[in-house]
């Protein structure tokens, strides 16, 4: 059994805007293995939502995306900060999830083949970014 992605709460390897938009992702998947507690998930959503927008948070699943392109620095590191303090008071400093890879949504449009091609010649091993479950072993580093 392989094992399930993590994120650290407070030192998660990603700058503000990624870990914002990161968790507010994992908080609005249909994940039925993660260990945060739906009802905290909507809250953290709703929370950061309200940072950035006058209206209530959207009922709609499929409407529920932080867009942060119409904020600032300061509404980001409020979003962050809104996030783990929530997470910090339900004692959680690691999220654990799993979520299997879903098949491609769609085919690369014909003006892209080439480009794909080549890239499969310059990188002709899988990256790892395409299946996060398959993480690379202990020790290495994926930025080299």
């Amino acid at each position: 059994m392989e094992a399930m992605p993590t994120l650290d709460v407070h030192n998660p390897g990603m700058p503000d805007l990624q870990f914002v938009l990161f968790v507010s992702a994992l908080c609005t998947a249909d994940l039925t293995t993660i260990n945060l507690p739906k009802d905290l998930r909507q809250t953290i959503f709703d929370r950061c939502w309200a940072l950035i927008h006058t209206e209530p948070p959207p009922t709609n699943p499929k409407e529920r995306v932080l867009d942060l392109r119409g904020g600032t620095e300061l509404t980001l590191e409020a979003c962050a900060s809104t996030i783990r303090s929530l997470l910090h008071e339900a004692n959680i400093t690691t999220l654990v999830w799993d979520h299997p890879v879903s098949a491609p949504r769609m085919n690369s449009t014909p003006e892209a083949l080439p480009l794909i091609d080549r890239l499969g010649q310059l990188y002709p091993d899988s990256p790892n970014v395409v299946d996060p479950s398959h993480q690379p072993p202990g020790g290495s580093d994926p930025a080299s």
